[in-house]
């Protein structure tokens, strides 16, 4: 890389003057934490997606932790979720008590195979060792077959969360990604090379107002203030009652104004992603490698550009040939099971061959709203080099 060459990241927020000047209103108010711009952040998601409760917490780990525990996982659960994610997809089944295990990914999509999950689904009946919850995964932004997963809910019972940490602002047809159409809740991440950010932060939105009210609660250390739902009368404005073990995963006023801000522009996002993503598969065409597949009818976050190399064997030289330019691609994700951890609990590679093969050939390049056509084709020019 020239010394006049900057670095180009994988991903990377946009931070407005708007979105500074929100987040200054929030410090200089009365309040930090608890106050009113967790609501107008909470009312902006509803908005976009058509869900009719949204609980902002501190991170997208959180939304996941209290979405399994306000669907009652627990020890003797099985919770299933795609190999092909970040850690806290399976993570989350087990700060539960809960046994995971894995459905393998299609080739195409890169998300849960409604084929290998409706023969595991056939295989667990016989056995009787259904789970509990199933936690499809939106990879990269692209919607999961998500009516079909939910017809299989309805046949053999169990509950559903969509980890949509990728793809907010995506459609699921003609429905916003989070408008639970097919599922009980879906969680969104908001880390700062996601689609919009706040810093740190994600939420859990649902149609279910029994669930959204244990996502409230659980959230603040299993809290209630509503005379509803106390065991009896109150004692006055200061009571309150603690009636679940709930956690401290609040979100601040600071993160949420910025949150809010930044969902003003959700739409333009996603929609500069795409314009970047039409260039790349463009641009690439005539490369040795395949390109991601935005399915007809859905329409993604595009949170990332994941190609596969039909040489995986170069993809170490490509990887570090690409980081030496100043390119900083990724590769996303390590297959959870592979993991050390998970490989102590059982599992061993080979059990998911199609995450596995994924993973040997993926390589994610830069995808955020600011790339420019010139850092663009400073990627594409790179790339092609390498693998001349």
């Amino acid at each position: 890389m020239s010394q006049t060459e900057a670095f180009i990241p994988y991903g990377r927020q946009n931070i407005s003057e708007d979105d500074i000047a929100a987040v200054v209103a929030a410090l200089r108010s009365d309040w930090l934490t608890q106050g009113p711009a967790i609501e107008r952040f909470e009312d902006s998601l509803k908005a976009a997606t058509g869900a009719a409760f949204a609980v902002a917490v501190c991170n997208a780990t959180a939304a996941l932790h209290i979405a399994c525990l306000a669907l009652g996982v627990g020890p003797g659960d099985r919770v299933w979720t795609s190999p092909n994610s970040f850690v806290a997809s399976a993570n989350c089944a087990l700060y539960c008590g809960a046994e995971v295990d894995f459905v393998d990914i299609d080739p195409v999509t890169f998300n849960m195979s409604v084929a290998e999950l409706t023969a595991k689904l056939e295989r667990a009946k016989a056995q009787g060792i259904l789970p509990k919850v199933v936690i499809p995964v939106h990879f990269a932004g692209e919607p999961c077959d998500m009516a079909a997963i939910g017809a299989l809910a309805e046949k053999y019972g169990f509950r559903v969360i969509e980890d949509a940490s990728h793809a907010v602002g995506g459609r699921f047809g003609n429905r916003a990604i989070g408008a639970c159409e097919h599922s009980d809740i879906t969680v969104f991440s908001f880390h700062p090379v996601k689609i919009v950010t706040t810093g740190e932060g994600g939420a859990a939105l649902t149609q279910d107002a029994e669930l959204a009210r244990a996502l409230a609660r659980l959230r603040t250390h299993g809290i209630t203030r509503d005379p509803a739902d106390m065991t009896h009368a109150s004692e006055g404005g200061w009571y309150y009652q603690q009636i679940a073990l709930g956690l401290n995963y609040r979100i601040t006023d600071i993160q949420a104004a910025l949150g809010a801000s930044q969902m003003a522009r959700l739409h333009p996002f996603v929609a500069r992603r795409h314009a970047i993503a039409d260039r790349y598969d463009a641009l690439l065409a005539d490369l040795p490698l395949r390109t991601p597949v935005r399915a007809p009818g859905n329409y993604s976050g595009l949170h990332l550009y994941p190609v596969q190399l039909d040489d995986a064997g170069r993809r170490q030289a490509v990887f570090d040939g690409m980081r030496s330019a100043g390119i900083g691609v990724n590769v996303l994700y390590i297959p959870i099971h592979t993991q050390p951890y998970y490989q102590a609990l059982g599992f061993k590679p080979g059990d998911f061959p199609v995450s596995e093969d994924y993973y040997a050939r993926m390589l994610a390049l830069p995808m955020f709203p600011d790339l420019t056509d010139a850092q663009q084709d400073r990627v594409v020019e790179t790339l092609a080099g390498l693998l001349a």
